[in-house]
């Protein structure tokens, strides 16, 4: 692919719970996370010797047709949830006639659905399979697909094509530790793509991102992408990962927060949430999914039982790490005359403000989608699509009673009210972070937003107000996270009108 223009295509997400569409307008960013995977291929083209490559975000802008015109191949990267967006890619790329070479978690799970569609199909890991593919293409003979039963080498992986990135349109960066987890729920498809061993970076190639992130001028929160961040060895990350982190947020100031996946497990462990706490890690998201004990048993979710998760989220949450954490309903061990309200309660007494509580579906190739295709319980593909109302299966529960009792579950968690009130019972246990990023002019103006949509507009104005008079009177050092926790929820409500909006038409 030397000499020839390479347009690395990044296709436009659904509204979901991330995308977080609308509290992003209130500081005037129009995506949270650059396309770290699509990056990262772009850098192992540049050491092949492709010089003219352009990245089209289309979460940050529209492709035009003369883009596609420009480009020798369009390379796309997808999960399920960008399918729509995907198919009108595909659509521009045959109008005009360049070659697409596809990958990512949708291509690699779907690749029947694009064979004879998509010219070149790169699958699983891009370490090992893009390789084979390119040596294939200089030798004029490359094939349709792309396939590897390996797991690639971390440390061979480079540093992301940073210099494509226009900082101006994102909230954060993000940069990848590990891959893989050690755990075996059977309805996450990550040990299938990625398998149970986490495989780790080297320090010197984290701190090389971590580097290039600042030197390409970002100067905001990173994500860190792992699906599970204490997957890895807990010796490694206390004794040098997490060091090397602190050290570096020493380098910046600490101004640059962390915020990463984990298991629930990280409230046993005083020591590694203390260094996690000095390394910047202000938050996490995990995978509380049900407060049934035998639902996770069932589902093999078994880091979470045998604890009394609340006490364990406080915790977390005392050690200055705020909880995020996913929710499913549709479970085949689901009541439903006790689930709806069990998980309301569990949700509000928990103080985790981002709740994000979606539909079971069964994502291709986990345990769950391999049972319920043996009991003839599958009804297609899953949308990807965490709050549309849809399911890929047929749940035990009657359809309408899961439907109507998830439309309930988001509506009472999110209403102003109990919302507001999560946010003071998280503030409560919350633990004042010592690394907090320095606000712009875009985040100073978001509290005039705020102050005239959320405080004056809104049907909820008193409980806002009520909120940020208790924060100043009970903990002002916090004041800054009730406002941006408040812009959040204006996001979660307009995402509770779609649900309701999606299921009523379903």
């Amino acid at each position: 692919m030397k000499g020839k223009n390479i347009l690395i295509v990044w296709p436009e997400f659904a509204e979901t719970y991330w995308s977080f569409k609308k509290a992003l307008r209130y500081i005037r960013k129009l995506s949270s996370l650059p396309p770290i995977g699509a990056l990262t291929v772009g850098a192992m083209l540049e050491k092949e010797g492709c010089k003219n490559i352009r990245l089209a975000d289309l979460n940050v802008r529209p492709l035009g047709e003369e883009e596609i015109k420009w480009a020798d191949y369009v390379l796309i990267s997808s999960m399920a949830v960008q399918r729509k967006s995907v198919d009108e890619v595909i659509a521009l790329c045959k109008k005009v006639g360049t070659k697409i070479i596809a990958g990512g978690p949708l291509f690699t799970s779907d690749h029947e659905s694009f064979l004879g569609v998509v010219d070149h199909m790169v699958l699983n890991e891009a370490e090992i399979t893009l390789p084979m593919f390119l040596a294939d293409l200089e030798k004029g003979n490359p094939q349709p697909v792309y396939t590897s039963t390996e797991f690639a080498d971390m440390t061979e992986s480079p540093v992301p094509l940073w210099n494509l990135v226009n900082w101006k349109h994102y909230a954060s960066a993000g940069v990848q530790i590990s891959r893989g987890c050690p755990h075996l729920c059977d309805f996450c498809d990550v040990t299938k793509l990625f398998g149970r061993a986490p495989r780790v970076k080297t320090i010197t190639q984290v701190i090389a991102e971590l580097d290039a992130i600042v030197s390409s001028g970002y100067k905001g929160a990173i994500f860190i992408v792992d699906d599970n961040f204490i997957g890895p060895n807990n010796k490694f990350l206390k004794e040098e990962m997490l060091p090397a982190l602190i050290t570096w947020q020493e380098s910046v100031g600490h101004s640059m927060p962390f915020y990463t996946q984990s298991t629930i497990k990280l409230a046993r462990d005083p020591e590694l949430m203390e260094l996690m706490f000095n390394a910047g890690i202000i938050m996490i998201f995990t995978g509380i999914e049900t407060p049934e004990e035998d639902t996770l048993k069932a589902c093999r979710k078994t880091q979470n039982t045998k604890r009394d998760l609340i006490a364990d989220i406080n915790t977390i949450q005392r050690a200055g790490i705020q909880v995020q954490s996913g929710f499913i309903l549709g479970f085949d061990t689901d009541d439903p005359e006790t689930i709806f309200d069990n998980m309301t309660d569990f949700i509000m007494q928990s103080g985790i403000v981002t709740a994000m509580v979606g539909l079971l579906n069964a994502p291709f190739m986990t345990e769950l989608w391999e049972r319920l295709k043996r009991e003839n319980r599958i009804l297609g593909k899953m949308t990807g699509d965490n709050v549309d109302g849809s399911t890929n299966i047929i749940p035990i529960m009657d359809i309408k009673v899961l439907r109507a009792g998830y439309q309930r579950v988001v509506s009472q968690i999110y209403s102003p009210k109990n919302y507001y009130r999560r946010i003071r019972t998280f503030l409560t246990e919350y633990k004042t972070p010592k690394v907090r990023p320095k606000f712009d002019w875009q985040h100073f103006l978001a509290f005039f937003r705020a102050w005239w949509h959320l405080g004056i507009a809104d049907k909820g104005l008193f409980y806002y107000w009520h909120l940020l008079i208790w924060t100043i009177i009970r903990k002002p050092k916090l004041f800054p996270l009730a406002v941006h926790l408040a812009i959040t929820g204006d996001h979660f409500r307009s995402i509770v009108r779609r649900i309701n909006k999606n299921i009523a038409t379903t």
